[in-house]
């Protein structure tokens, strides 16, 4: 398992390092070119001086003068600890030419001319580069040569390289320490953080609590309880509903278990036997039809939005469908359901798949149970600009106005009516899904009137 302190660490060491060596790098560069500045101009002061030496008027004798000069260079050469010097002198040369005679050298100096042209140049000399520089004097024919090793300047370069490079190598190690300890203290929060939330106990739900926090942490946090607030109510909705189906089951089952009872006491007759097992039968049905919507119910709770995978739906064609599936139901008593829309006109409309399909048979299986025998159940649809007006309209007795709003409730029922009372609540549900309107009122001939707006297809 990878760690963000050790990850984090060595990034930042490598970023140090690499940018250490560009600094190195651009240092060595610069460096080298100031000492070659440096050294070039200190060859030419020194052949100035010489210059400046051998020009001195108070001097007559200039012969005099080169012999004590000679004398005074090929001194060099000589070990003796009575007289101090230093064993760089041996990588400094000189010379003085007069056209082609060689008039004074240094020790170490070649007879053959360091160099032929004047200025600043570069020669092999034995197995020695030499960096030369040559002054041409006032006198005619005469030059002076002031050479130096180019190892001079190679070490002097590699001190200094080396001298830089020491501190690096020592701070790194104190770097890393330091940074180690400093990411250390840097994620701390994180720790804190994970021990909260290590130390919760399964059930506590409750935003975390932890300031300060840095604000990429506290992103995080406000993400993990946004989630934990999705959860809470996931666990309120499973919990609601675990309690709707024991309180609404609990009877049903109970009259079932009695019909059971029945049927199997020896005593009863054959025909009270088969008059249970109907009755457990029709029991069995309603139960059924209470489960599956008590699981529309809890799927259709709010929250669950994000679950929703719309797609294009025919209205005119789902409800054809719908009605043809309840036409027997419809048939038991002599009731009538009719579609009144235009099929030519433009019905798509945005729905999740199965939604309208079971807003619909919420709706008309209403209208037929407070329908009379023979009624007319009428589902209506009507296109306008920017919507979809879906009606449907019975021959009941409608709903008085103080009650319209008892309707939506869950379990709410009629005294008239031994539904479960949760069809309307999954219509307002499914319609507040789909960003659609619900209107009810009765119709001046009798019965209730149900209109829904659905948006066009985007």
């Amino acid at each position: 398992m990878s760690s963000i302190r050790r990850r984090t660490l060595s990034v930042t060491l490598l970023v140090f390092t690499v940018s250490m060596m560009l600094i190195g790098v651009i240092s060595y560069v610069s460096a080298t070119h100031e000492i070659e500045e440096l050294y070039d101009a200190h060859l030419a002061q020194n052949a100035r001086l010489l210059e400046g030496l051998l020009a001195t008027p108070t001097i007559n004798d200039n012969d005099a003068l080169l012999r004590r000069l000679e004398t005074a260079l090929q001194r060099a050469a000589i070990k003796d600890d009575a007289i101090p010097g230093h064993g760089y002198e041996g990588k400094f040369a000189f010379q003085l030419w007069e056209g082609e005679t060689l008039l004074l050298r240094s020790f170490n100096a070649p007879s053959r001319p360091l160099a032929e042209t004047a200025g600043y140049s570069d020669h092999q000399v034995d197995d020695d580069e030499w960096r030369v520089y040559s002054l041409v004097l006032t006198q005619p024919g005469r030059r002076i040569l002031v050479a130096e090793r180019a190892d001079v300047r190679g070490e002097l370069i590699q001190t200094f390289a080396f001298r830089s490079l020491i501190p690096d190598l020592i701070g790194l190690p104190i770097l890393a320490l330091l940074l180690w300890y400093a990411i250390g203290w840097g994620l701390a929060p994180l720790l804190r953080l994970t021990e909260q939330i290590a130390n919760r106990n399964p059930d506590d739900l409750k935003p975390l609590d932890i300031a300060p926090l840095p604000c990429e942490l506290d992103t995080m946090v406000a993400a993990l309880n946004r989630l934990m607030l999705r959860i809470r109510d996931l666990r309120q909705r499973e919990k609601r509903f675990i309690a709707d189906a024991a309180h609404e089951l609990r009877t049903p089952l109970a009259v079932m278990d009695l019909h059971a009872q029945n049927a199997l006491e020896k005593q009863n007759t054959p025909e009270d036997r088969e008059a249970a097992l109907i009755e457990m039968r029709a029991g069995v049905l309603r139960t059924t039809r209470l489960v599956s919507q008590l699981l529309t119910l809890a799927r259709l709770e709010p929250g669950n939005e994000d679950s929703i995978i719309s797609q294009p739906l025919h209205l005119f064609r789902e409800a054809q469908e719908t009605l043809a599936k309840l036409a027997p139901l419809a048939s038991q008593h002599r009731q009538t359901l009719q579609l009144d829309a235009d099929p030519e006109a433009s019905w798509w409309i945005t729905a999740e798949p199965g939604a309208i399909e079971t807003l619909l048979q919420n709706l008309v299986s209403n209208a037929l149970q407070h329908s009379p025998i023979g009624g007319t159940i009428t589902v209506g649809l009507a296109t306008h600009t920017d919507h979809i007006t879906l009606i449907v309209a019975d021959e009941g007795p409608g709903i008085s106005p103080d009650k319209r709003e008892q309707v939506m409730a869950r379990f709410y029922r009629d005294s008239n009516n031994g539904g479960a009372g949760l069809g309307l609540s999954i219509v307002e549900r499914i319609i507040h899904r789909h960003h659609g309107t619900l209107d009810m009122r009765n119709r001046e001939t009798g019965g209730l009137s149900v209109e829904i707006t659905l948006p066009y297809v985007t």
